[in-house]
């Protein structure tokens, strides 16, 4: 039995009055939503006489869904708002297929540069892999901007804590091993290794407190390896520092060693929730 699945009009943004005309065979085999409906009594069936199908999706909505679970070239999809309403569309009516071909596109461009519409999405589906994906990628943002505050109030409890968790075990965790040794620590004499002359290890708290603070906005710790340790005046200033025995003057840090044991506790970070 041939059918017309007739989208809301009144659904934004489209407003129009297209009707898809699609079999029966296609729908009931592709949705329990469908199948049920159509194992129902119809009434007054007319025989050849197309039947007529009011759904609550927008035209651009329905005609991605039945693109999909019949076969056909299936229309880009482009932002998270395409992609919010096709699942919640293919949820609602039960089709596995159509949810199993989103899964796969929200793993391509352009959707992937935005990795908190992809948690979302991902761990409202329980799609392991592709949230694991998304908090990687998000590491890169500072969840607590507001900018962001949208995306995470629609997650569920646990998958905010799982991220919120993640960003802060990295900056806690760079915090805890730079208080540790090789490093210098506040239970280190603060002496000239060199001439035992004392020093003051000013210059290297203040860095450790900006690699800290950068951690804490963008936890994946790129600008920290390779802008912050360089060309921060904290960074500067440390390798510049020297012992003020003026018979000594020795660099207090070993600026490449440093740097390598920072990259190396950075990179041994948790990076997935």
């Amino acid at each position: 039995m041939s059918c017309f699945v007739k989208p809301n009009i009144n659904a934004p943004p489209d407003g129009n009055h297209t009707l898809f005309h699609i079999h029966s065979w296609t729908l009931k085999t592709t949705s329990g939503w469908f199948r049920s409906l159509f194992s129902m009594p119809q009434q007054n069936p007319l025989p050849n006489h197309p039947e007529l199908i009011n759904l609550d999706e927008d035209s651009h909505t329905l005609e991605s869904l039945l693109l999909m679970i019949s076969g056909l070239p299936i229309n880009p999809l482009t932002s998270y708002d395409e992609v919010d309403a096709l699942l919640f569309a293919a949820e609602k009516y039960e089709m596995p297929g159509p949810i199993s071909l989103i899964r796969v596109l929200i793993m391509t461009p352009p959707l992937l540069d935005q990795p908190l519409r992809l948690y979302a999405a991902a761990t409202r589906c329980g799609w392991e892999e592709e949230a694991r994906h998304a908090s990687v990628q998000s590491l890169a943002l500072n969840i607590y901007a507001e900018e962001h505050q949208p995306i995470l109030r629609k997650l569920h409890t646990g998958a905010v804590l799982d991220l919120m968790n993640l960003h802060r075990n990295r900056r806690e965790g760079i915090r805890q091993r730079l208080n540790e040794q090789p490093f210098v620590t506040g239970s280190t004499t603060a002496s000239c290794p060199r001439c035992r002359w004392k020093v003051d290890h000013r210059t290297w708290r203040e860095l450790k407190y900006r690699i800290v603070m950068e951690m804490d906005v963008r936890p994946l710790g790129d600008t920290v390896v390779d802008v912050g340790l360089t060309g921060w005046p904290e960074a500067i200033a440390c390798w510049d520092a020297r012992c003020p025995n003026t018979e000594c003057t020795s660099m207090l840090y070993d600026k490449a060693e440093t740097l390598r044991l920072i990259r190396d506790c950075i990179d041994g970070l948790p990076k997935t929730t």
